[in-house]
């Protein structure tokens, strides 16, 4: 199992990224899939899921309504377009086999998102 996210920088507040991560070694349409995010000196923070078929995304209600889960069953990525961005959303983003009621069991390296003026 691999899975390597892209997409994260230096953006300032108000601005949008679009997270995505590539996903080889399993089936990836028979898992739900996450996005978790660990700020600086804090704990790990769940920020989203999504289903295997690709429906509706659940979010942390701290970014709800800012945030849009995505994924591409054909092309095995998962993706998380992330607007209006906040200072307090910097973070290391990994992208997790698994929904936030099952078990995270693969992760990835992790990408970097810093909020900054």
């Amino acid at each position: 199992v691999q899975l390597v996210e892209s997409g994260g920088d230096l953006v300032q507040p108000g601005g949008s990224l679009r997270l995505s991560c590539a996903a080889s070694g399993f089936t990836f349409s028979n898992y739900y899939m996450s996005w978790v995010r660990q700020a600086p000196g804090k704990g790990l923070e769940w920020v989203s899921d999504i289903n295997s078929g690709g429906g509706s995304g659940y979010y942390a209600a701290s970014v709800k309504g800012r945030f849009t889960i995505s994924r591409d069953n054909a092309k095995n990525t998962l993706n998380l377009q992330m607007n209006s961005l906040k200072p307090e959303d910097t973070a290391l983003y990994y992208c997790v086999r698994g929904g936030v009621y099952d078990e995270f069991d693969y992760w990835g390296q992790g990408t970097q998102v810093t909020v900054s003026s």
